[in-house]
């Protein structure tokens, strides 16, 4: 398996390649504790062995068993590549449809190693997030894929390929599922145990969909709610000396040091591994380091009096960062900072999402597989002592939100103080989410996060996308537009402009902004008529994160502002996953989890390969049209003013569009009076 040719062939079984040992010049996942039984060991191994045949289960059978003893899970390093896993342009596979050709582009991109938070886990970011839970499911899926044609759909289930079904060419050509477990067991500890079994997949949101394209995506949101934030709390539109403080540089996480200069604030970053500190430093997405918390104060006070944009990783716990910046405060008089947030990957805070202030990084490491009731005693004595510290620098002037991670979710379920007085939903804290107070009404007025990938690699290619999709977005601007939507365009347009200074591309050449249905469409249009007159040097793959106006149902975080009791159904993320798939996907996912956790969320999204063709150009104008005004019209429903002007200019614009409108109730006292008889 040294070349992408034998890659895409299949598993290796005729001559089985040498076992292999883990790689320790890579990071990798912590070690799973899914405490099985010795029946459902023997389960998990027999599950392993029925992709081979019998011949060579005894070779593999104590190789398997070993793995899941070593690491809690059977991971098949054997049949890992040898070749460099990467998006090699889309000429370069053997497969017999461009889509399909496409979507290995996709798949290969969530694995690279530049981009993957652990390779060789094929986890994608956010700890946990899985592309497939083994080796052999990835050869399988490839070579599927290689093998498909354009009345055939491949069935994923929770990273097994299931197979090739016959379909038609309209159809998706791949239907993705993850985590679709019976609710009253998707619970942590049952997933565990189902990971281990090989039965099911955390499939985060883009990991388990192919649709990741590196930390630009949350670069892209971050620095949109950071910018919002600035004026929504600070009442700035220039962010220049004001100091954002959060934790993380993992996965995700790893875009926040870059989003606070594109910004233009000091960004302060807490991360406790120095692997992944240094990986981004060397990536030149943060611009300076220190473990030193006197060096770290003197850092904040010294760009904030040069009111100088830079990104400081502070190598160490956010606990300590955050009581420190609390001791400042009393020693000094002295709020350094004003912006507060924290992207730790706490929808799996005692699998290695969050690490105890407590324990060294290598203790916690060994803890958490040890001793995991410790660990997690630990982990929630920890939260506790970083909200103490944030309560104190809020009631001082600081403005924290919650970035949709679980952070205020686990610190309640620790006994922390962030409860707000008079929440009857559970779903509202004393910090409100970013969806609630910074993000909800743009996604109300249906903007999110859209994306493509120029599948050629080219960064030509990328260079005219940018291009095409600012002259588009400015003549929607000058065609007019609401005031409400307008600075969400402008903000864009800067984005896109930004984008290449920055240099935001790791892996495929791809990119992300915030656009409506109306400006969705148009770049989708636009850029499949430049495939088609040749200035484009391969088909382009737009999709969007699943974090989307229609794409997620996520109580503590895309839905958390919708307040008729609804916020915990999961109707408008299952519809979206429906009719994305006979509107004109490519590929489509459904997923458990994500965001906040497995157990949490349902969320879906979907990839579709624009090739220059006319029914591409018409498949993107009915299917953007339906992946946007479903949940514009479910928020509508809801009540928020902002959907219901969206969803009315678009029925204007579609006569075919035909959406339930709702009634408020004018006297507030009437529903009270009610029940007074």
């Amino acid at each position: 398996m040294s070349s992408l040719k034998d890659v895409c062939s299949g598993l290796p079984v005729d001559q089985l390649p040498p076992q292999r040992d883990r790689d320790d010049s890579v990071p990798h996942a912590p070690v799973r504790t899914p405490n099985l039984t010795p029946e459902e060991e023997r389960l998990a191994l027999q599950n392993a062995l029925r992709y081979f045949p019998p011949e060579l289960h005894g070779v593999l059978a104590p190789e398997f068993a070993q793995e899941l003893r070593d690491y809690g899970h059977i991971y098949m390093y054997r049949f890992r590549p040898q070749c460099e896993i990467r998006a090699y342009p889309i000429d370069e596979y053997p497969a017999r449809t461009r889509q399909a050709a496409a979507i290995m582009h996709m798949i290969m991109n969530n694995l690279d190693p530049r981009v993957a938070q652990f390779p060789h886990e094929l986890v994608t970011y956010g700890g946990n997030g899985q592309v497939f839970g083994n080796w052999a499911q990835f050869l399988l899926t490839m070579q599927y894929l290689c093998e498909m044609t354009e009345d055939q759909t491949l069935v994923m289930y929770s990273g097994h390929p299931a197979g090739l079904f016959p379909s038609h060419s309209a159809a998706p050509r791949v239907v993705i599922t993850n985590g679709m477990v019976v609710p009253n067991y998707s619970s942590r500890e049952e997933y565990e145990k189902m990971f281990a079994l090989g039965v099911t997949m955390y499939g985060q949101m883009t990991a388990g969909s192919y649709c990741y394209i590196g930390p630009q995506g949350i670069v892209h949101g971050t620095t949109i709610t950071v910018m919002n934030a600035g004026r929504k709390y600070l009442g700035l539109n220039d962010l220049t000396g004001k100091v954002f403080v959060t934790s993380g540089l993992g996965g995700m996480s790893g875009a926040q040091a870059k989003a606070a200069v594109v910004a233009g604030c000091i960004g302060v970053i807490a991360e406790v591994s120095e692997e992944a500190l240094t990986k981004r430093h060397k990536q030149g997405w943060l611009m300076e380091t220190t473990s030193n918390l006197d060096e770290c104060m003197n850092m904040i006070r010294r760009y904030k009096r040069e009111k100088k944009t830079t990104s400081i990783g502070y190598l160490g716990n956010a606990v300590d960062l955050w009581e420190r910046l609390v001791q400042e405060y009393d020693s000094t008089g002295e709020l350094l900072a004003d912006l507060g947030s924290d992207q730790t990957s706490c929808h799996n805070p005692y699998g290695g999402g969050y690490y105890p202030v407590q324990l060294s990084f290598t203790e916690a490491n060994e803890v958490m597989h040890s001793d995991p009731l410790r660990f997690k005693n630990l982990v929630q004595e920890s939260l506790r002592r970083q909200i103490t510290a944030i309560n104190k620098l809020s009631d001082r002037g600081m403005f924290f939100w919650d970035y949709g991670n679980a952070f205020l979710l686990e610190c309640k379920r620790a006994g922390a103080d962030v409860n707000k007085e008079g929440d009857t939903l559970g779903t509202r804290f004393r910090y409100p989410s970013y969806v609630q107070d910074i993000m909800g009404d743009i996604f109300s007025l249906g903007f999110g996060p859209f994306r493509w990938v120029c599948t050629s690699g080219n960064p030509n290619d990328l260079a005219t996308t940018d291009e095409i999709a600012t002259s588009v977005l400015e003549d929607i601007i000058n065609k007019g537009v609401p005031e409400s939507a307008k600075q969400q365009f402008q903000d864009n347009i800067r984005w896109i402009k930004e984008a290449g200074i920055h240099k935001m591309v790791v892996g495929s050449q791809a990119r992300i902004l915030y656009a409506d249905r109306v400006g969705r469409i148009a770049i989708a249009t636009a850029f499949n008529q430049a495939v088609a007159d040749g200035k484009l040097q391969g088909p382009v793959v737009i999709s969007r994160d699943h974090h989307d106006v229609s794409g997620t149902d996520s109580p503590f975080r895309e839905t958390s502002n919708i307040y008729d009791g609804s916020a915990f159904c999961a109707d408008m993320a299952v519809q979206n996953f429906v009719g994305d798939s006979f509107r004109g996907a490519t590929w489509v996912a459904l997923h458990n989890g994500g965001g906040c956790g497995w157990g949490e969320v349902i969320n879906g999204g979907f990839g579709l390969v624009l090739d220059g063709s006319e029914d591409a150009g018409e498949r993107a104008k009915m299917m953007l049209q339906w992946d946007v005004s479903n949940g514009v019209a479910r928020r509508s429903w809801c009540g928020n003013q902002n959907a219901k002007e969206a969803i009315c200019r678009a029925m204007d614009q579609n006569s075919k569009l035909k959406v339930t409108m709702p009634h408020a109730v004018e006297d507030e006292n009437l529903l009270e009076r009610a029940f007074r008889n």
